[in-house]
C-alpha cells in the first residue's frame, strides 16, 4: 500500500475509505476531499490507471479486485489505460481550495488530467 498515513483509522477502515474514494474518482472525473487524503487517493488512482495500461491477465485482475464497482474497473482498463498510454505517471492534479467552514482543514479537489 502506498502512502504511510493513518488518516485517523483503523487499516481496515482506512483501506475501504480509500478503495470508495478511488472508485468515485473514477466514475465521476474529480473529488473533493482533505489534502491529506488527496494525496493518498493519488497515490492508489496512479497506480489503478498504471495496471490498467498493462495488457496482461494478473493486471486487470488485481484492478478489479481494488475498484469496488465492476463497471468502473471496465472503464478503467478499457478507456483510462489506452488515454494514458503515452503517459509516463501524473494522471491526476490537486488543487488546494482552502479552509473548510466547520473544522477548518485545509481542502482540496483532487482529478484525473
Amino acid at each position: 500500500m502506498p502512502g504511510t498515513r493513518k488518516l485517523g483509522r483503523t487499516t481496515d477502515s482506512r483501506n475501504a475509505m480509500l478503495r470508495a474514494m478511488v472508485t468515485y474518482l473514477f466514475e465521476n472525473g474529480k473529488i473533493e476531499t482533505t489534502v491529506t487524503r488527496a494525496k493518498e487517493v493519488r497515490s492508489m488512482a496512479e497506480k489503478m490507471v498504471t495496471l490498467g495500461k498493462q495488457e496482461d491477465l494478473h493486471a486487470k485482475r488485481q484492478v478489479f479486485s481494488y475498484i469496488t464497482k465492476e463497471d468502473i474497473a471496465k472503464k478503467v482498463i478499457d478507456e483510462y489505460g489506452p488515454k494514458y498510454a503515452d503517459r509516463n505517471g501524473g494522471y491526476t492534479r490537486i488543487y488546494k481550495i482552502g479552509p473548510r467552514r466547520g473544522d477548518a482543514a485545509e481542502m482540496a479537489i483532487i482529478e484525473l488530467v
